[in-house]
């Protein structure tokens, strides 16, 4: 499947065959290549929560308005990201770069972040999404069904993953094998509504 095709058919699957597992190297291989996702200043700031305990899982479900595919998918990811990224070890991102490329890189990282939470956070949460759809997509490419979720309590997930006091947490993916078919499209709106071109009229 190429990236159009794959684009194309992705859905918001709700139904999940609860008895199907994903190889831990279908695993991998989903999530190594969600690790390829661009990230600001290459900081990779997203930390996957791969929830396999049974019993967690029905924990986040209690949490999370009773979502049947947080307990039934074969796979369930929370996305959370490191938003102290930025100035842990900041030359580690920039490790394999030319010593030029990486002196200049690391050392603008301090100032573009220091002392802009708001920016700092945005920025973590820019990664979790694009990191969200290269997870979705990889997931199609190997020929299963996925679902971002953002109905849940996101506190009392973040007590039960235990996210760290500098972590964000974003939304989830659930991804496995679908035993229904989802709703048709809704519908997207035009082409023209949402495409601007150079400027908004007045």
């Amino acid at each position: 499947m190429n990236v159009l095709d794959a684009l194309r058919a992705r859905r918001a699957v709700k139904h999940f065959d609860p008895d199907h597992e994903l190889t831990e190297a279908e695993i991998r291989t989903l999530l190594e290549a969600t690790m390829l996702s661009p990230t600001s200043f290459n900081i990779q700031h997203w930390r996957f929560v791969v929830v396999r305990d049974p019993d967690l899982r029905r924990q986040i479900r209690e949490v999370g308005n009773d979502q049947a595919q947080m307990t039934d998918a074969s796979l369930l990811v929370v996305m959370t990201a490191d938003v102290d990224a930025w100035k842990k070890e900041p030359q580690r991102y920039w490790r394999s770069a030319p010593e030029e490329v990486a002196n200049l890189l690391v050392n603008w990282m301090g100032p573009f972040h220091e002392g802009q939470p708001t920016l700092q956070r945005d920025e973590a949460q820019r990664s979790i999404g694009i990191a969200m759809q290269s997870l979705m997509l990889a997931a199609q490419e190997l020929g299963y069904d996925s679902c971002p979720m953002i109905g849940f309590d996101q506190k009392a997930v973040a007590k039960l993953v235990r996210l760290p006091a500098d972590h964000c947490m974003g939304p989830m993916v659930a991804i496995g094998k679908r035993t229904k078919d989802p709703w048709p499209k809704p519908g997207q709106l035009a082409y023209d509504e949402v495409v601007i071109r150079d400027r908004f009229a007045d």
